[in-house]
């Protein structure tokens, strides 16, 4: 009984998730060697190379240090022009990206950030950079997870690991009218690959008014072996009243009308319960019920835009549910779905209309599905 709970007590840190070593590290594994080099790419070294950082003469710190010189922050971010892609990784591998952390500037929904594995033609991961870290709605909130960190400043942060075997590119296109700033690093190691290492995919989805009596397709057309790591959604309200008793469900390996799985609720795939409420007294002592803001490793209500009664009228959720511990694996392929479900007065289920932008996250074997075409910038608008 004593074994039995030291391995329970121990298994947090003993890197249960491994996958190869050097890159998946953790308080378990720390301590061990590995043959993995580290590397990092930044607008103070664009290639990653050995050596190389900090050696720029030229670039948007120029300026404040012409006093300096080369090595004093001479090329801190890089300047993304209108309707430009710019490169911010390519690199040989085999490896896998560890961490991204990044602040960029301007509407969120106007930058595009794109991942090609390999020698593919078409993204692994298409989306707006802000729903890609969970701010679909263009505003700062602390999100406090294991993958995903949003941080004071809006700085972004990614942790989820992205095995590549021969290449990664990264872009990031600016579909503004505007330029924008970009500050930005890739950490990566460069390793060798396991053969069951699968590769990493995002794809963003929006409706801004759900029809009538019809799921929400959060993804369809994933065909190969993988599992579903995570989901995000920006949910914005244009009913009165409690929106969330869709369920979600997810359709694998041939399922046609009924799922394998299927939830109970919006809130309780979530990992909250009854409408996200908690009682609370405001300033006069008064108890009411509200809506309460949440951020755990795997699951969260990180953000609630509460209307203010004058032009800024709608309520709107961002919200997040990692799967880490509990993957949905599927062998062949796989579509994911979600009800938009309020109430009526006399105790009926009411299907909303409501306008939903997600994120799905997932990992796969290649060659991946191409994604739908992503919505024009008129329709990505936050209105």
């Amino acid at each position: 009984m004593k074994k039995i709970l030291y391995i329970l007590l121990l298994l947090p840190f003993t890197g249960i998730s491994q996958q190869f070593n050097g890159v998946e590290n953790n308080l378990g594994n720390l301590f061990r060697l590995s043959n993995a080099k580290t590397r990092s790419i930044s607008p103070e070294n664009f290639t990653g190379e050995k050596g190389k950082g900090g050696m720029a003469i030229d670039g948007t710190g120029a300026n404040a240090a012409r006093d300096l010189g080369q090595t004093w922050k001479v090329s801190p971010s890089v300047r993304i022009k209108s309707k430009t892609t710019f490169t911010l990784a390519e690199i040989d591998g085999p490896g896998a990206i560890q961490h991204i952390w990044m602040t960029p500037t301007g509407n969120w929904r106007n930058s595009i950030l794109r991942f090609y594995w390999d020698d593919e033609t078409t993204p692994s991961i298409e989306t707006p950079v802000g729903d890609f870290f969970g701010m679909g709605w263009g505003r700062y909130a602390p999100l406090n997870s294991l993958p995903v960190t949003v941080n004071p400043g809006s700085a972004f942060n990614c942790y989820w690991i992205m095995p590549f075997r021969k290449k990664c590119r990264i872009t990031m296109e600016n579909i503004d009218d505007k330029d924008m700033i970009l500050y930005y690093q890739i950490d990566y190691a460069l390793t060798e690959i396991p053969a069951d290492a699968a590769y990493f995919h995002a794809q963003f989805r929006r409706v801004e008014r759900v029809p009538y009596k019809q799921d929400y397709t959060l993804v369809d057309q994933i065909k190969g072996k993988g599992q579903y790591v995570g989901t995000y959604i920006a949910y914005e309200s244009h009913e009165n009243g409690w929106w969330g008793e869709g369920e979600i469900k997810f359709f694998m390996d041939g399922d046609d009308k009924f799922p394998t799985i299927c939830g109970t609720g919006t809130e309780d795939y979530f990992c909250g319960s009854y409408d996200f409420d908690t009682r609370q007294k405001n300033a006069a002592g008064v108890e009411r019920t509200e809506y309460t803001e949440f951020c755990t490793p795997y699951a969260g209500l990180h953000q609630v835009i509460r209307g203010d009664g004058h032009y800024d009228i709608m309520q709107r959720f961002g919200m997040y549910r990692w799967h880490i511990t509990d993957p949905i694996r599927f062998e062949k392929d796989l579509r994911v779905t979600i009800q938009l479900l309020g109430w009526r007065n006399d105790g009926r289920y009411l299907p909303l209309q409501d306008d939903v932008a997600s994120v799905v996250y997932w990992y796969q074997t290649e060659p991946h599905q191409s994604f739908p075409k992503l919505p024009g910038k008129d329709d990505l608008e936050v209105k």
